[in-house]
């Protein structure tokens, strides 16, 4: 369950830990949309995060947390802005 501030607004909190480069903790994770040996790809509170690396693999994933762990070697980690931060076809029409 997502904690709910004053405003009504679902908790937007996000943490990234890496270790080494070898381990990656991560909260706000919504869903893992895709993973493979180079590439895990998870829906988070603040957009959709691709983790970039090699030899990849999940070693803990807990959705009622919102939490997962990575292990493999990390070469880069890059944000997808969402629709509803980048607006929509309409809003950016009428600009």
């Amino acid at each position: 369950m997502a904690y709910e501030n004053s405003y009504g607004a679902a908790d937007t909190n996000q943490n990234i830990i890496i270790e080494n480069r070898s381990r990656l903790s991560v909260s706000g994770v919504e869903s893992v949309i895709s993973f493979d040996e180079n590439t895990v790809i998870v829906n988070t509170v603040q957009g959709t995060l691709y983790i970039h690396g090699s030899e990849l693999h999940l070693e803990k994933l807990n959705l009622e947390n919102g939490e997962v762990k990575v292990e493999g070697q990390f070469e880069g980690l890059e944000y997808e802005e969402t629709a509803l931060q980048g607006g929509g076809l309409f809003s950016r029409l009428f600009k």
